[in-house]
């Protein structure tokens, strides 16, 4: 029972990784999602690694699941059907939403749909005051017959949302009780429980959001849970959150609206251990899959976080075309490109790449699944960027003759130009759009990336992250042993972790030593509760708790970092000093007061760090030989020499053009690069510059 595993599940792939707690190397799968049922993919996958390492279901110890599953279900709008329970005269709240412009200038600007529809909010007769007061109960009496009504029509999931409920919790608990005695099929959320923020709009979206999902999440796991038990499994199982945490699963079907980026995040996780074992404090994490592509900025060797985020973008890159939701989540920006990402003419006639995606179903022409349409991927195959022959290790062979039918179909004709130069201007076209996004997010946080290096992992990233470097003048691309499935290698070592909230106005000058140390108390006691700790601390805790502050009488606030034994005294220049920071002036003199109160308890669950390459065998060669491959300089396909990574030694000076291989990805290096794998496993590449010498 010492064998940990990790299954990320991508919209076009799911990934395995199999390691021994001893630290021994571990083994890597993977394979294609299933996306009507993603359990069976996980089955097969799990059956398949096992049978590999000639390991039986009662070897595992510890699993650790990390999942799209929610994310697809709000984009697709395949949730539950929901209603919501909302404060009279505020059911209308999901419409008005902010009232703000993403774009000051479109005529015909357009918003996501709200997440339930009008007909199914439910008004309570009901009122707590902004000091959580109750100015009226609780009417129960008309919400018998106006829930029953709605179950005839399928009603699945309800959302318990009313005004000033962070602050008192009284009537949303009430409702819940009612639901419960009434309805006991209904999965039940509250407000005050998914995230006791004090503005209305984004909490009830949040709470929404997670009834929404929730039925949905309910359904897989207990699929899941019961196939393995089916197959011998008794071991510990946990989902990862996407604060790069993981949880059990009874904690994980309360909060499905916390697994929003489960599978991306652990990719993170992997990132900064990367940071800690290379030194550099200063990373971009580069993630491209099958389906999309994400980005990461690790500073001082930690992960960026934040507690809002926006699915459903009407508008990819802009900032309030989205739904908005509240959860502790690593700072991720979407890029919306991956190896499935279609490509297309646009409304001018330009070549342009994504959001829409042949996914895993039909999936890139090349995989000879039904897909029609021209990608990224089967751009990448023509290019010679890919073996047709062997794809994840010979497992999954592509079809060339379909890829450069597709793209001559569809593309060059209209564009009047050859196969190859329309396949390298996806490619590019790709990589820009990637570039693009990251330059925007740096900017935003005020990182330069200038002096850093990119960790670039998923089956896609490595192929994309030299050229994406180079435009950046990102001078080092990293790409750490099984970069491929780095995903699934981060969930093995990830800690059991939880993040809770609590909305408590008051000023900083009436707060006493144990008015704040008592806070710091009830918090930890909430955090050791949802994870089940019990009440006595153990050696491999670690607390980190924030509040959020701002000066009396503005209307957002910043959240401040505290150390565990802070005093009141020191709360006013901890915020004058972030104050500074952010805004280049504080305002000493000016009263400052507390809005929320954050605490975050993780218990490391693995001792070990896994080390992720097995040697196909025991004898063999690095340079495989050589096929032809686009060079982006000479803009023709040219001889390009092709290693086997596994065989790459300690050292080992490489030089690009080159491409580098195995079972899980190819790393691309353009002319001039040059690389070596470090102690670790890492392939470390040094860019080449626009304009430098090759």
């Amino acid at each position: 029972m010492t064998w940990r595993v990790g299954i990320d599940i991508g919209g076009t792939f799911t990934d395995f990784a199999l390691a021994h707690a001893s630290g021994a190397p571990c083994y890597l799968h993977k394979q294609l999602t299933t996306p009507d049922d993603p359990s069976r993919a996980v089955h097969s996958g799990l059956r398949a690694m096992l049978r590999h390492a000639g390991l039986q279901p009662a070897d595992i110890g510890t699993l650790i699941h990390g999942t799209t599953l929610v994310t697809n279900a709000l984009i697709e709008r395949r949730g539950a059907r929901t209603a919501m329970l909302v404060t009279a005269g505020f059911g209308d709240v999901l419409d008005i939403a902010r009232e703000r412009r993403y774009d000051m200038y479109e005529l015909g600007i357009t918003y996501p749909a709200a997440l339930i529809e009008r007909a199914l909010r439910i008004e309570v007769d009901e009122r707590i005051d902004h000091q959580g007061q109750i100015v009226r109960d609780i009417n129960l009496a008309p919400l018998h017959a106006q829930i029953a009504d709605r179950l005839k029509d399928g009603l699945e999931s309800l959302a318990i949302c009313l005004l000033n409920s962070p602050l008192n919790a009284h009537h949303e608990i009430a409702l819940r009780d009612f639901v419960r005695r009434h309805f006991p099929t209904l999965f039940v959320t509250l407000s005050s429980e998914v995230f006791p923020f004090l503005r209305e709009y984004e909490r009830w979206n949040t709470a929404c959001m997670n009834a929404y999902t929730g039925p949905l999440l309910d359904r897989y796991l207990a699929r899941l849970q019961t196939v393995m038990e089916a197959d011998g499994f008794t071991c510990e199982f946990f989902i990862m959150t996407s604060s790069g945490g993981m949880v059990a699963p009874d904690l994980a079907r309360r909060f499905p609206i916390r697994l929003l980026e489960s599978g991306p995040a652990a990719g993170v996780l992997q990132s900064m251990r990367i940071s800690a074992q290379t030194g550099r404090d200063q990373l971009l994490a580069f993630d491209m899959g099958g389906t999309t592509a994400k980005g990461a900025l690790i500073r001082s060797g930690q992960a960026m976080k934040r507690h809002e985020m926006e699915v459903a973008r009407v508008h990819e890159f802009r900032a309030g075309s989205g739904l908005p939701v509240r959860i502790p989540v690593i700072d991720l920006i979407e890029i919306g490109a991956g190896g499935g990402s279609i490509a297309h003419l646009d409304d001018r006639g330009m070549l342009a790449v994504g959001p829409r995606s042949a996914g895993a179903v039909p999936g890139p022409c090349c995989y000879g699944l039904g897909g029609t349409r021209p990608t990224l991927t089967d751009a990448n195959l023509v290019l010679g960027y890919l073996d047709a022959d062997c794809f994840l290790g010979g497992a999954m062979p592509l079809d060339l003759a379909s890829a450069q039918a597709a793209l001559e179909r569809e593309l060059s004709d209209a564009l009047g130009a050859s196969m190859t130069r329309t396949a390298w201007g996806i490619h590019e076209n790709c990589s820009e759009d990637v570039a693009r996004a990251f330059r925007k997010h740096a900017a935003e946080r005020g990182f330069d990336y200038r002096h850093c290096a990119m960790v670039a992992f998923g089956g896609s990233g490595p192929v994309h992250a030299c050229a994406v470097a180079r435009k950046l003048g990102v001078p080092q691309v990293i790409v750490a042993p099984g970069a491929g499935v780095m995903s699934a290698i981060g969930l093995l070592s990830a800690p059991l972790s939880f993040e809770v909230f609590k909305a408590e106005r008051i000023r900083v000058d009436l707060l006493t030593a144990e008015g704040l140390a008592s806070r710091y108390r009830q918090l930890l006691a909430m955090a050791r509760d949802a994870l089940g700790r019990g009440a006595a601390a153990t050696p491999h805790d670690a607390v980190r708790w924030s509040v959020d502050m701002r000066y009396v009488g503005q209307g957002y606030e910043l959240e401040v970092a505290l150390p565990q034994d802070v005093h009141p005294g020191q709360l006013t220049e901890l915020f004058a000093r972030q104050y500074a920071a952010i805004f280049g002036k504080s305002f000493p003199d000016q009263p400052a007061e507390i809005t929320h109160w954050k605490l975050t308890l993780s218990v490391a669950h693995a001792d070990t760090e896994p080390r992720p390459l097995v040697p196909k065998s025991a004898t063999g060669r690095a340079l495989k030989g050589s096929r032809a491959a686009w060079d982006p300089v000479k803009q023709a396909m040219m001889p390009t020499p092709v290693y086997d990574r596994s065989w790459l030694a300690p050292g080992e000076p490489i030089q690009g053009p080159a491409l580098i291989e195995d079972d899980a990805s190819t790393c691309v290096m353009g002319p001039g690069d040059h690389a070596r794998i470090d102690a670790y496993g890492n392939l470390v590449i040094t860019v080449r510059p626009f304009g430098a010498p090759q």
